[in-house]
């Protein structure tokens, strides 16, 4: 096969016996989700659209993302990248696994999560890796936008999540559209932005809000208020063009409570 879909099923050359992997050693999609960084502000972004889905709620019901948010966003890392960086065998696995927690959830609840919720996550992570992606190196190329969503795709598909569009143009469609029908803001919003702010700090959440105005679209920037400022807008720049070794990993730090160091230094590790 050519093509995105053909580079995201390649197989492994690896000593020993072959094995297929989920996404080729080459991809895209390995360089965004191996960088401390960029993965940072997927979440960054989709922090502030979860708080504004319709299905929110769902995330109350456990209470483990408003009662810790941080340290789920890493749980959320560690799973991203079992399936990213995993053969084949092991990210469907991974995947299985998750649907096994979801379907736990849905029992315990009594209901079932609805299936454009799913589809609004995975959108998210579609379009949030293409935003960071370009906040820091420049935006994707045409095929590695296709590509992008090509391994998405498939992840989707592990996840039961129906109908999916065929190619990123079409995605891109269909992601207008859901922006569209599935955000508000409403009291679980507001609840989850305190438990932001809770378990950040003042100063730290003030900042995860301008990393929110400076990825977010627009319909969840107007829907939540946030206003984008020149002057964090050229700071990012700097320090995107940081060129000293060392110092980017400490300033990451600076960001991040202390009881999250050990979680950041498992993110900073190059996955096996």
């Amino acid at each position: 096969m050519n093509g995105a879909q053909g580079n995201v099923e390649a197989v492994s050359v690896d000593a020993g016996p072959k094995r297929r992997e989920f996404v080729a050693r080459g991809s895209v999609v390995r360089k965004i989700w191996g960088d401390p960084e960029v993965v940072l502000l997927i979440f960054a972004g989709s922090a502030a659209e979860f708080a504004l889905n319709k299905a929110v709620d769902w995330l109350f019901f456990t209470g483990r993302i408003p009662n810790d948010p941080v340290g789920r966003l890493f749980s959320t890392v560690r799973y991203a990248r079992e399936i990213v960086f995993a053969d084949e065998g092991t990210a469907r696995r991974t995947l299985q696994g998750i649907n096994a927690a979801h379907a736990g959830v849905e029992r315990l609840r009594g209901q079932t999560i609805p299936e454009w919720a799913f589809r609004d996550v995975l959108y998210m992570l579609v379009d949030y890796s293409e935003r960071a992606h370009r906040m820091l190196y420049g935006a994707l190329t045409k095929g590695e936008r296709e590509e992008l969503y090509a391994v998405f795709k498939r992840v989707g598909e592990g996840l039961n999540v129906k109908a999916l569009p065929e190619d990123y143009e079409r995605w891109r469609e269909d992601r207008r559209a859901h922006m569209g029908h599935d955000l508000a803001y409403g009291k679980h919003t507001a609840m989850l932005y305190d438990s932001y702010r809770r378990h950040l700090g003042e100063w730290r959440y003030q900042l995860l809000l301008q990393v929110q105005a400076l990825l977010a679209p627009e319909r969840v920037r107007r829907l939540l208020r946030l206003k984008r400022r020149s002057l964090f807008s050229a700071a990012v720049d700097v320090y995107a063009a940081l060129p000293v070794p060392g110092l980017r990993p400490m300033l990451r730090r600076l960001l991040l409570h202390p009881r999250y160091w050990k979680d950041l230094a498992g993110l900073e590790r190059p996955p096996a």
